[in-house]
């Protein structure tokens, strides 16, 4: 079904931009559904000979798009409606890991790297003293180039070398240290964005998102993560297998 069926012909003498009603057009129908997770575009110059626009006009319509994380670019393969992403809750891995699993490139945005003391609601979090060093990690976490969570990480001094180890996986840094975790206790809970939070995540503000606390562990039950992840509510989906009990 051609796209111009679904969203109808663009009104060059209406007083909304051209660009503006094909990414409204594409909005709405992602919206409703008629474009489904992972389906794919046509070639901008497909869109552009159906639309009776210029290239340029698609491109900017579908940026747009990309930047609210409804649509995502794969170099190569072309654009696509984004997908939710399911992150199975019950598996001990890194943003990174599950975004190369999916086919996905992760990528991130540094707000901060230091070192500094715990607080004390690390202190107590992670059953450290008061006064032990500790590195922070605060980060906006992409996919695709669009945005999916932001990040903040706390993690004793002793597991890494410095703050500059970490480029993009922090469990790579962590393995590559000797100190990556092989458990952790997280909690879900849901939470509504702040004007700095959606900002930083292309949202609205009062959208609703997911907070998930992390605490991971050394195999000799030291603390050595304590971290918080706001993610995106319409992207992701948060999984995990159960299974029942044996009677005895």
């Amino acid at each position: 079904m051609g796209l111009l069926k679904v969203i109808g012909q663009l009104d060059e003498g209406a007083s909304l931009p051209l660009y503006q009603q094909l990414q409204r057009g594409l909005r709405s129908a992602i919206e409703s559904k008629l474009l489904g997770p992972d389906d794919a575009l046509p070639p901008e110059r497909d869109l552009a000979e159906e639309f009776s626009v210029s290239r340029i006009t698609v491109r900017k319509a579908i940026d747009g798009l990309v930047a609210e994380g409804l649509l995502t670019r794969k170099q190569g393969s072309g654009t696509f409606v984004a997908g939710r992403v399911e992150k199975n809750f019950s598996k001990l891995t890194s943003f990174t890991e599950d975004m190369i699993a999916r086919g996905r490139v992760p990528t991130s945005q540094w707000l901060r790297k230091s070192r500094g003391t715990v607080t004390p609601e690390e202190s107590l979090t992670m059953g450290l003293s008061p006064g032990t060093p500790v590195y922070r990690f605060h980060r906006i976490r992409f996919a695709d180039g669009a945005p999916m969570s932001i990040e903040y990480c706390t993690v004793p001094a002793f597991c890494l070398p410095s703050a500059e180890a970490v480029e993009s996986s922090l469990y790579e840094a962590l393995a590559q240290a000797g100190y990556r975790p092989t458990r952790a206790l997280q909690r879900l809970r849901a939470v509504l964005f702040s004007d700095e939070q959606a900002e930083l995540l292309r949202a609205k503000t009062g959208d609703a998102g997911l907070l998930v606390e992390r605490r991971g562990f050394l195999p000799d039950g030291r603390a050595m993560e304590f971290s918080q992840s706001f993610y995106r509510g319409d992207t992701y989906d948060f999984v995990a297998e159960l299974n029942a009990s044996e009677l005895e």
